[in-house]
């Protein structure tokens, strides 16, 4: 008995924590950039889009698929960097354990 008490401890224990973990990656943006930094992407450590800025100089209205393109790449890299954080920040919760079905 006292072990599933223990047991139910440190699962609330974890619960706590990864809430904890989830409001610090709420608050952590990661930027991701394309065509040399010309346009740049934000998405926080929860993979949620924050914004875009996007230099005026590569707006060419006749030639939008370059700039779609851009766009579409600068969040590409946001994303991944933003699973990167999340994946260091939950390695550091579980201790380097692979757990399924703990990420957000």
């Amino acid at each position: 008995m006292a072990g599933d008490m223990n047991l139910l401890k440190q699962a609330k224990l974890m619960q706590d924590r990864m809430q904890s973990l989830q409001g610090e990656l709420r608050e952590r943006i990661e930027e991701g950039t394309a065509g040399g930094g010309v346009v740049k992407a934000y998405v926080n450590g929860l993979r949620e889009v924050m914004g875009v800025k996007i230099d005026p100089e590569v707006i060419d209205p006749d030639d939008a698929e370059t700039l779609e393109e851009l766009v579409a790449a600068a969040f590409k890299n946001a994303f991944e960097k933003a699973k990167d954080l999340e994946s260091r920040e939950m390695g550091k919760l579980t201790g380097g354990l692979n757990l399924p079905g703990l990420s957000f």
